[in-house]
C-alpha cells in the first residue's frame, strides 16, 4: 500500500471508533438536534477563564462529539431512553455512575481496554432534553457537573445550546415565513 493511501486507511479507521455506533445512529436518527465535535484543542479554547481546573479536566479527551436532542419537538419518549443505554452496553460500555443534580439526571458508562479508559459516555437528560457526550478518552467521574457547566457558561457554545432550547436556531429562522 502507497504511504499515502495508507495514512488515509489510517486516520478513517481511528475517526471510525471515535464515536459509538449507538451515538451515531442517535444523531442520523434525530438530525434536527444540535451536534458538536470538539478536539483537545477546541476543547481547551472553551476555557475562556484559563482556569487550570478545566485544562486538568479535559486533559485526557481526544475527542468528543456533543449532542441535544429537544425531547418535545423530536418525540424521544423513556422507551427511547432506555434503548439508548441498551445499545451503549451492546459496544462493551459499562455503566459506572448515576446520579441528579439541578433537575438533570446522568448517567455515565466507559469503556476500557487492558485497564484503560477508552471512552465514555455521559448523558445529562431532563424533562425536555438530552445531552449527550461521546468521548474517546475520560475524564474524572466526580468532574462531570463541572464540565456540563463549562459548557452551559461558554460563550459559543452555551449560546448555541440556549438557541437551540428556544428554538431560534438557523434552521428554524430558514422556515419561518418573511413578510414583504
Amino acid at each position: 500500500m502507497k504511504p499515502i493511501l495508507t495514512l488515509i486507511v489510517v486516520g478513517f479507521s481511528l475517526t471510525a471508533i471515535a464515536q459509538t455506533k449507538t451515538t451515531t445512529a442517535l444523531d442520523e436518527k434525530y438530525e434536527e438536534g444540535l451536534s458538536l465535535f470538539f478536539y483537545r484543542n477546541t476543547l481547551r479554547m472553551l476555557n475562556q477563564t484559563d482556569d487550570p481546573a478545566f485544562d486538568e479536566l479535559i486533559k485526557d479527551i481526544e475527542k468528543m462529539k456533543f449532542l441535544m436532542i429537544n425531547k418535545e419537538e423530536s418525540k424521544f419518549t423513556s422507551a427511547d431512553y432506555t434503548k439508548l443505554l441498551t445499545g451503549y452496553k451492546s459496544e462493551s460500555y459499562e455503566e459506572m455512575m448515576s446520579g441528579r443534580m439541578e433537575g438533570r439526571s446522568f448517567d455515565v458508562y466507559l469503556r476500557e481496554s487492558g485497564g484503560d479508559v477508552k471512552g465514555t459516555i455521559i448523558l445529562a437528560n431532563d424533562s425536555t432534553s438530552l445531552m449527550v457526550l461521546d468521548i474517546l478518552g475520560k475524564i474524572s467521574l466526580s468532574k462531570v457537573p463541572d464540565f456540563f457547566k463549562a459548557i452551559d457558561e461558554s460563550t459559543d457554545i452555551g449560546s448555541k445550546i440556549k438557541d437551540f432550547t428556544q428554538g431560534t436556531d438557523s434552521k428554524k429562522k430558514k422556515k419561518e415565513p418573511t413578510i414583504d
